[in-house]
């Protein structure tokens, strides 16, 4: 079986030729590594590849099924690893300095399942710092490129796991979902991204950001492999208290369903509109026509504490990014600035966040200190909760009504790295649609939409579903993928990316 083959396979079918022996975890799994070696000079997706260990994984997994051991469907299939989930035989360093080198003494939960899964793991991806990001240019090891036009942003903070899978050298990627960070980074790169409903994939191993926030999902290229990993890796944890004891939502058997017919569709009237790139819109608008063409109900929904939602969010996940960070003192573990016998605890401290967090870190850092500060906290934080639940309660009756909701993913295209970095407040606009979710807990899915007519650039559309009901999302997902090429102009994006196997 040829490069080309194999890198042109869906992760799915991947492992079911490697499961036929039609090809071998190693030759799969070496495809790839080439692959990072000839682009990733030019993408940085990567913070750390270990060749030697991914063959490694790949022959203990080509050994076992030649035993005649019977292995799951993702056995022997490379992934690519966000590098805020620990890993015990490569650094994690959440992109940030003050981790520089840092080797875990345990695996992540979502690391430990893909390992169980027999998934190769390629390396660590690159990301924004903590996850705090929508571009991957706050990352300290350098931005990540997008691979359908390397001058602009492949969204954040998954940055790079987007940009790997975008550029084929990863079939899929493990990412995290704090204000859209999945779901953004996938539509800007014409992917499948999913953000499983909260506390439904452990957060143990998780470096923290906000930890009412972060979720663990999948990165792919089509609705199925998403479907795959999510089950591969999600289910409950004791060791997170926040897991929820609940069985994984049939998200495969959704994604294999693919069928819309009967099922009542809300557009969400607070999330289009004024602000929003012509371009976008007119693809999301196609997407609302299909789905109606394949036998939905489509109406339209108000949530006016949708409008809320990003000013909320600024509040309690600064909050608790001030909280979570405040494990990295310089004394215990990573980056260690000053130390010289002559300086108290407190001067190596503030020395060593001086030299170890960026500005973004820093800016979340200091917002959140203030909000929690004492004669504050009600007006931001206590407030900023109130309005949470404002919009759960949207959610909870827009529900009643419809099974899904939908929006666009993000106001616009990917746009040129360096536009927006001296512009937080629209650095922020980024997760306009996608913060909702995350304030709710409830699942949402990002769907390729084809390519923007103004600038031929990837358009995502959001689906939106209840808690503990992901399948919903892959349902309706899988149907609009499936029928893309008769709508959305015959739009097959793996043929058109630059950096497709089929593209020469």
């Amino acid at each position: 079986m040829s490069v080309t083959d194999i890198l042109s396979m869906t992760a799915a079918r991947l492992g079911e030729a490697i499961s036929a022996g039609e090809v071998s975890s190693v030759d799969a799994t070496r495809a790839y590594l080439d692959q990072i070696s000839r682009v990733d000079g030019e993408i940085n997706a990567f913070l750390h590849v270990d060749e030697d260990a991914a063959l490694a994984q790949a022959r203990a997994v080509d050994e076992r099924r030649a035993a005649g051991e019977e292995l799951g469907p993702l056995a022997g299939v490379p992934v690519a690893h966000k590098d805020v989930f620990t890993t015990t035989d490569m650094p994690t360093t959440a992109a940030s300095k003050i981790l520089e080198g840092w080797q875990p003494p345990y695996d992540a939960t979502v690391t430990a399942r893909l390992r169980a899964a027999g998934m190769v793991i390629l390396g660590k991806t690159n990301m924004d710092e903590f996850a705090m990001g929508s571009s991957t240019e706050n990352s300290a090891f350098g931005v990540s490129h997008n691979p359908w036009d390397v001058s602009r942003i492949p969204g954040g903070s998954s940055g790079g796991s987007s940009a790997a899978v975008a550029a084929f050298e990863a079939p899929v990627a493990t990412g995290t979902d704090t204000g859209g960070s999945i779901r953004q980074p996938a539509a800007v790169c014409g992917l499948v991204g999913a953000k499983p409903t909260y506390g439904g994939s452990s957060r143990y191993g998780l470096i923290a950001f906000a930890s009412s926030l972060d979720t663990p999902g999948p990165i792919a290229r089509n609705v199925l492999d998403a479907a795959l990993l999510h089950e591969a890796f999600s289910g409950h944890d004791p060791r997170d208290a926040t897991s929820v004891d609940a069985p994984v939502p049939p998200v495969v058997e959704a994604a294999r369903r693919a069928d819309v017919a009967g099922l009542r569709v809300g557009v969400v009237r607070e999330l289009s509109g004024e602000g929003y790139h012509p371009g976008v819109l007119a693809r999301f608008n196609e997407t609302v026509e299909t789905l109606e063409s394949l036998g939905a109900k489509v109406v339209e929904v108000s949530c006016p504490s949708f409008t809320t939602a990003l000013s909320a969010y600024y509040l309690i996940a600064p909050s608790e990014c001030s909280s979570n960070l405040a494990r990295f003192d310089a004394m215990r573990y990573g980056l260690r600035v000053g130390d010289d016998g002559t300086r108290s605890a407190e001067e190596v401290m503030s020395l060593t966040r001086a030299e170890g967090f960026g500005p973004e870190v820093k800016r979340r850092i200091m917002l959140g200190t203030y909000a929690l500060s004492s004669g504050y906290y009600d007006a931001y934080y206590g407030s900023a909760q109130q309005v949470r639940t404002l919009i759960k309660r949207d959610f909870e009756a827009a529900f009643e009504n419809v099974d899904v909701l939908v929006s666009p993913t993000t106001p616009t295209t990917a746009f040129p790295i360096g536009e927006r970095a001296d512009d937080p407040m629209a650095m922020y606009l980024a997760d306009l649609c996608t913060i909702p979710t995350n304030l709710a807990g409830n699942a949402a899915l990002s769907v390729p939409a084809g390519l923007s007519p103004d600038d031929n650039l990837p358009v995502g559309v959001q689906i939106m579903a209840p808690v503990l009901a992901d399948d919903r999302a892959y349902r309706v997902g899988a149907a609009l993928e499936a029928a893309r090429n008769d709508t959305w102009g015959g739009t097959d994006l793996i043929s058109k990316s630059p950096y497709s196997p089929q593209a020469g």
